[in-house]
């Protein structure tokens, strides 16, 4: 017995030594030390290198889908509003305020050119047109908006649409002296760019045109514009710059050309075909007549297309300056500074007037 318990006792001492070399061999600590260099390793840090690329940043800044900027876009193509329109002409006569003398001239040469080949187009278009005379007058005034059309879009010196240049002086961006000398420049090359059309389109025969009907026609409208009286042509002007004045304000709130010629169109034909005295239109109408009524064939074709015998005493330079040019002058400034620029300046850019009023009541309560 005593042997099967030292035995039994060795074993157990075997086995509990046995156990204590597994629990040595299995010791937690060195657990811990592997998870400790887990630790050190760290991935955590990954992420912070991944926050340093901010990938998040970069999207937000490229967010073309995003629906405000979507509705900005469609918002911008819109036409300008009447009082921004006011704040982008009294800029434009800040920079008209800054062009050389030189500068002013050939733009105005080129505005006057322009004009002149709108008026000639028309004349060539009416000339022997069978519809009636409302649908002529109407067909001659789209066609005569090729002459805006070229100024607008070619950024050339017109006079008459340069009236609305007033609205900057009152704000004071362009002095007296400039003003007037920018008037006068431009308006001396628009003369001069008349007078080139003019002397080309009569060298190019276009007076024999259709059995010399373009010619009489042409010898017609001259001959209409200085037989007028003084008050009628200054009406028919003052009326006149006014709707182009009203077309270069309206020509103001496109944003592309196609909206410009558009704008243009309606206002430009509208005072054509009323028959309203355009000043710089005339510098070619009325030359151009004064050197076909020498023709015998273009005298002839305007008179059977009037239909009587034609009094061309006043086709004249004398009754081209004195009876038609410094009457439709006057109107046309008129028309153009004070029934536009004025006008629109103080609706959309005059300094807010503050009216108090005090009542008194008759009766107290």
């Amino acid at each position: 017995m005593a042997e099967n318990k030292t035995g039994k006792t060795v074993k157990t001492a075997k086995s509990s030594r046995t156990t204590k070399k597994a629990v040595k061999v299995t010791k937690p600590t060195k657990t811990s030390k592997t998870v400790r260099t887990t630790k050190v390793a760290k991935p955590v840090k990954s992420t912070k290198a991944a926050k340093t690329v901010k990938p998040a940043k970069s999207v937000k800044t490229t967010k073309p889908a995003e629906v405000p900027i979507r509705t900005n876009a469609v918002y911008d193509i819109d036409a300008y509003s009447p009082p921004q329109i006011a704040a982008r002409l009294d800029a434009v006569a800040g920079v008209k305020a800054k062009d050389s003398a030189v500068n002013t001239f050939l733009l105005g040469v080129n505005a006057g050119a322009f004009i002149a080949m709108g008026a000639q187009f028309a004349t060539l278009v009416v000339c022997d047109s069978g519809l009636h005379g409302g649908l002529t007058a109407v067909v001659g005034a789209i066609v005569f908006c090729l002459g805006l059309i070229l100024v607008v879009v070619g950024g050339a010196e017109l006079f008459t649409g340069n009236c609305l240049i007033f609205i900057g002086y009152i704000e004071k961006r362009i002095t007296t002296k400039r003003i007037f000398d920018h008037w006068t420049i431009s308006l001396i090359g628009n003369f001069v760019g008349s007078l080139l059309i003019v002397f080309f389109v009569y060298k190019a025969q276009q007076f024999s045109f259709y059995d010399y009907m373009v010619g009489g026609k042409a010898l017609l409208i001259a001959n209409k514009k200085v037989n007028l009286t003084f008050t009628n042509a200054f009406s028919k002007a003052v009326l006149c710059n006014a709707m182009v004045c009203m077309a270069v304000w309206v020509c103001f709130s496109a944003r592309n050309v196609a909206d410009k010629i558009m704008t243009l169109v309606f206002p430009i034909a509208g005072f054509v075909a009323s028959g309203f005295e355009h000043l710089v239109a005339n510098m070619y109408f009325i030359p151009m007549g004064i050197v076909l009524k020498s023709k015998p064939e273009v005298v002839a074709a305007a008179e059977k297309m009037a239909g009587k015998t034609l009094d061309l005493s006043n086709l004249t330079w004398k009754g081209f300056f004195v009876i038609n040019q410094f009457p439709v002058f006057l109107g046309n400034v008129f028309g153009g500074v004070v029934l536009a620029g004025v006008a629109f300046w103080f609706i959309y850019l005059r300094p807010k007037l503050n009216f108090s009023f005090t009542i008194k009541e008759d009766f107290k309560r």
